[in-house]
């Protein structure tokens, strides 16, 4: 009996493998910026529910996903914080050109420490030195190559208050890490994108930069050549309506 009882089971086994493997889709797999990683890992797992496609992510900078891509990583989408990284994977041919749009829109602002006291007025002629205290560094992308490091770098120009801190920089691989140093409490002030600061309970936003004081923040998002068929409906979903409700909660502007 014993004997009839396993046999039994291997079949009923056997046979409802296949019926499994059927179900399961394929994985798609995004690179995308990290000052994304909450608002896409909800679109993620919003999509997932509604189509039982599994979304994997990476988040790093753009500067280094990008380059990723170059390397040959497999990915079927990438998602830049600004025009410039996607410009480069387009001219190495890494997109498809004709898929290539923007998915969202962000501001930029100045933070501190959540217990930190300082006050700050953001316009030109901004006392940015002063409130960073004798030794402390302003945390920024690393504004040679992060998106939010230039952003930051080019608000300042306009406001006139870069040269003032230019060799006193924090400078981070990515945003994120940025964030870290002044939630750490490791930089008394630092500049990165509205959605960061609210991801982040131990900073606080002391102002945001006008929009007309640095390039428009965008997050152009694009197929890559290596792109499975699936990848164009994630692509979908994030330019409609209910990807833009959870851009939209999480803090990004309307892609328009």
């Amino acid at each position: 009996m014993r004997r009839v009882f396993m046999l039994c089971l291997m079949l009923a086994l056997g046979s409802g493998t296949p019926g499994i493997a059927a179900d399961r889709k394929p994985a798609l797999t995004v690179f995308a910026a990290a000052s994304l990683t909450e608002a896409l890992q909800a679109a993620g797992a919003a999509y997932s529910a509604r189509t039982a496609v599994p979304v994997r992510f990476s988040f790093a900078s753009s500067a280094a996903i990008a380059r990723q891509l170059e390397a040959g990583a497999p990915a079927d989408i990438f998602i830049s914080a600004d025009a410039e990284w996607m410009d480069y994977a387009q001219r190495h041919g890494l997109i498809v050109p004709a898929t290539r749009t923007t998915v969202a829109r962000g501001r930029l602002a100045l933070i501190a420490p959540a217990g930190s006291a300082i006050r700050l007025r953001i316009g030109r002629g901004m006392p940015l030195a002063a409130g960073l205290g004798q030794a402390g560094r302003l945390a920024i992308g690393d504004p040679d190559a992060v998106p939010a490091g230039r952003y930051a770098r080019a608000a300042l120009q306009t406001l006139g208050a870069w040269n003032g801190v230019a060799d006193r920089l924090a400078r981070a691989e990515n945003v994120r890490v940025a964030l870290a140093y002044v939630a750490r409490g490791e930089a008394p002030l630092g500049i990165v994108y509205e959605t960061d600061a609210r991801a982040e309970p131990r900073v606080r936003v002391i102002g945001i930069f006008p929009q007309s004081s640095h390039p428009p923040i965008v997050y152009p998002i694009a197929l890559t050549r290596r792109a499975s068929p699936a990848a164009s409906g994630f692509l979908a979903f994030l330019r409609g309506a209910p990807g833009q409700a959870i851009f939209r909660r999480f803090g990004f502007l309307a892609a328009q």
